[in-house]
């Protein structure tokens, strides 16, 4: 088969409909204000059983530019991203060189 680099939110949607949700959306707001500097290549270092994958299923949602803007933006509303000044402008944006 093969590995896609856009895999949409399905994931990301399928955690946020669960009845236990953590928001740990502010690491966007961080992404987004790294991307195109020297400081864009982050690690995040978490203990087992912490989010690592969530937090990736997020930040795929977050950046997919298949995904549906419209449909993106219902599932990050609520979520402390959504009041972040750079929410709009960097939403779908795909990758970024």
């Amino acid at each position: 088969m093969g590995t896609f680099v856009n895999p949409g939110m399905v994931k990301f949607e399928t955690a946020v409909n669960s009845e236990i949700y953590v928001d740990k959306s502010g690491i966007i707001e961080y992404l987004n204000s790294v991307i195109n500097t020297k400081s864009k290549y982050i690690c995040v270092l978490r203990p087992r059983r912490f989010g690592k994958t969530t937090t990736a299923d997020m930040v795929c949602a977050y950046y997919d530019s298949s995904v549906d803007s419209d449909k993106c933006r219902h599932i990050f509303e609520d979520m402390r991203i959504a009041k972040a000044s750079s929410f709009e402008s960097n939403q779908n944006a795909g990758v970024r060189s």
